[in-house]
């Protein structure tokens, strides 16, 4: 039997090839009244605060960004900036091709799947459409949380919705949000995912100090619950 109840994964850059944004995120800025590469700014600044829903609904928070780039929109604008911001994330969105055949794989054998992400409103909007999502057991958001990784609470919230301990789970991502180490503190057993294209992903807080299991593909993740030997991943010294 496998070591492990359940996989844990991680969204964007993990079940996702590298995510980048493209160009259509240009387009809403100007068609919000505001310059693009001030938008990028704020984007780039509040991720963290954003992906906590800190400025309230999608609209309120398309709203607010837009303002802080120096745009002054109208409703109808920001009525219309929002699924028009879903369809920009989904369009940077691609999922790894063994995404679906490892989830199918890990559920053969019995084990839960689920995902936990750093995300804005966008999302949730768009993930229930994808192939992943009648794969998984759990989705975790962080935006319908309130809280970020590494903070124990979003990990918590997976092993509640799947009935199982931290340290039945094994947990896999790119490394962003110091997820790895996050998911090491509340007794899951982290592995990183080093593919090769996440040398261009769009990342906050990389997990630098992390130096635990690493992977260089999803399907690795099969080879390791097949012969399951993983120990946690000591924290380190303080």
């Amino acid at each position: 039997m496998p070591a492990y109840r359940a996989v844990v994964f991680d969204f964007f850059g993990t079940l996702t090839r590298a995510v980048q944004r493209g160009p259509q995120h240009a387009e809403i800025a100007r068609s919000l009244g505001a310059d693009p590469d001030a938008v990028t700014g704020v984007l780039d600044r509040t991720f963290r605060a954003r992906a906590r829903g800190r400025y309230g609904s999608a609209e309120a928070t398309l709203r607010w960004v837009i303002e802080q780039a120096g745009g002054r929109p109208r409703e109808a604008q920001v009525r219309a900036g929002v699924p028009a911001r879903v369809n920009a994330l989904r369009a940077d969105t691609r999922l790894r091709a063994d995404a679906v055949t490892v989830l199918t794989a890990l559920r053969r054998r019995g084990l839960a799947t689920a995902v936990v992400s750093d995300c804005t409103h966008e999302l949730p909007a768009f993930l229930p459409q994808l192939p992943v999502a009648p794969l998984l057991d759990a989705a975790i958001y962080s935006v319908r949380l309130g809280v970020c990784k590494p903070d124990p609470a979003i990990y918590l919230a997976a092993c509640d919705e799947l009935d199982l301990l931290p340290s039945e789970c094994l947990y896999i991502g790119d490394g962003g949000s110091n997820e790895l180490t996050g998911a090491a503190a509340v007794g899951m057993t982290p592995v990183r995912l080093a593919a090769p294209d996440l040398i261009h992903h769009l990342v906050y807080d990389a997990d630098t100090n992390f130096a635990g299991h690493t992977v260089r593909s999803l399907t690795e993740v099969i080879t390791l619950i097949d012969h399951s030997h993983l120990h946690p991943t000591p924290m380190p010294t303080p």
